[in-house]
């Protein structure tokens, strides 16, 4: 069994944002239509029979446990992935299930909505909406793959909350000195997956 967490993915191309002076990459991303993964970011082993003995509890990396006590009130109760909190059942651990970097997909929305696709794209493209403080792990609870001109691989970037920060995960690298996702900018993450999901 897996306990789970939300990772989230956007698929872009290029170009869309309305306003200007969005930094590279991002400025040559404003066409670009958007795609948003829900991710479960934890998952335990397999659970290894041992006889006469079973498992006391699910043993949640410490910075997952703090996010789930201080921070999981953001997430809409539909986008908390089941398994997290007390009372819900993970879902069964699958070797085939379709990753992004790593991170389960539990589902994945196309983001068709101009405003929401110009929101991605100024919550990225703007260094002042991130800071140098952040945690020094990585369980995503959002991804961004952004597809670019000329056949190159798509930009995928892994978004944490729980560790607050934000990680190139592939060519180009993340174009800001500061990684970190402070609170007005998570809230706003919340609110675009919210959105787009349905959840308001």
């Amino acid at each position: 069994m897996a306990s789970t967490m939300m990772a989230l993915g956007f698929t872009a191309l290029p170009g869309c944002a309305s306003g200007g002076g969005l930094s590279q990459p991002f400025n040559a991303m404003q066409n670009a239509p958007i795609t948003i993964f829900r991710l479960q970011n934890f998952e335990l082993p397999p659970a290894q029979p041992q006889a006469g003995a079973a498992p006391l509890g699910i043993q949640i990396p410490a910075q997952i446990q703090e996010w789930i006590t201080a921070g999981a009130h953001m997430l809409p109760p539909g986008l908390i992935p089941p398994g997290l909190l007390p009372g819900t059942t993970p879902p069964p651990a699958q070797d085939n299930a379709q990753r992004f970097h790593g991170f389960r997909v539990l589902g994945w929305m196309a983001l068709n909505d101009p405003k929401q696709h110009d929101e991605v794209l100024d919550l990225l493209g703007h260094e002042s909406n991130f800071v140098p403080g952040h945690g020094s792990c990585m369980f995503a609870e959002f991804g961004v793959s952004i597809a670019q001109l000329n056949n190159q691989p798509p930009a995928d970037y892994l978004i944490s909350l729980s560790c607050n920060q934000i990680q190139s995960a592939s060519p180009p690298p993340w174009p800001y000195p500061e990684n970190g996702v402070p609170a007005e900018t998570a809230k706003r993450i919340v609110a675009v997956v919210q959105r787009a999901f349905g959840g308001g």
